[in-house]
């Protein structure tokens, strides 16, 4: 079973979650308060978080950008607030997965057990070898990437898109099959991968209109490969 750290202010939820994942043999600590979930994380090992985002102290968003900068334990959103666009932002900026309130405890679970899942089957992956890909060359252990010797400043999740389709040269790699490795979602806004490849666009030095790295084919997907020879170069 799993270590399960709470962030829930309200004490009739948070009571309620408490006695069911204990019920379910999960060990549960709980808070209510942002700044003593960062605490708890620094101190102890979870297995996997689960947030709410109306906090008193600071709001939730902003606490799971903070808890991404000190660990990389799987969070899940528990929020009252359904607006697609602020999901679709809460999991670019790390969170693993969402639920919309109120929701039972056995959705709760179920979502637990998949994002687990996800988290134990990759961490007994290999230790990646580095990736090149023309001037391009990836890190997955280090997270770190270059091009033509100069470091790439990325993003999390810009990291994970191109180290995903640099592991796969050539290939193209349809938008669900990117939703369900790099953002960990069954369905989602094609726009989101749409702006994440833009911001990538940007830093390796091209544009959609004229690509080196980075193709988009127009209902299919996206691959990417070594950039041809060009006139000057």
């Amino acid at each position: 079973m799993a270590s399960v750290l709470v962030v829930e202010d309200d004490q009739f939820v948070r009571s309620a979650l408490i006695r069911h994942l204990t019920e379910a043999s999960h060990t549960v600590r709980s808070v209510g308060t942002a700044l003593e979930a960062l605490r708890e994380v620094a101190h102890f090992r979870f297995d996997v978080v689960v947030l709410d985002l109306g906090l008193p102290d600071l709001d939730g968003a902003e606490a799971l950008k903070m808890l991404r900068g000190i660990t990389d334990v799987p969070v899940i959103i528990a929020t009252a607030r359904d607006d697609e666009t602020e999901i679709v932002r809460l999991l670019n900026d790390g969170a693993d997965d969402y639920l919309v309130k109120p929701f039972s405890v056995e959705h709760l679970s179920a979502r637990m057990t998949a994002v687990l899942r996800r988290a134990r089957a990759a961490g007994a992956e290999p230790p990646p070898t580095l990736i090149r890909v023309g001037g391009l060359s990836i890190d997955p252990l280090r997270r770190q990437a270059e091009l033509d010797g100069l470091a790439l400043d990325l993003t999390r999740r810009e990291f994970d898109l191109l180290a995903f389709l640099a592991g796969r040269p050539g290939v193209v790699v349809p938008r669900k099959e990117l939703l369900a490795e790099v953002w960990q979602q069954s369905y989602g806004d094609d726009q989101t991968i749409d702006v994440h490849l833009s911001w990538l666009r940007r830093k390796l030095g091209e544009t959609a209109a004229r690509p080196r790295y980075l193709h988009t084919l127009r209902g299919v997907g996206v691959k990417l490969e070594p950039p041809r020879s060009e006139p000057g170069r």
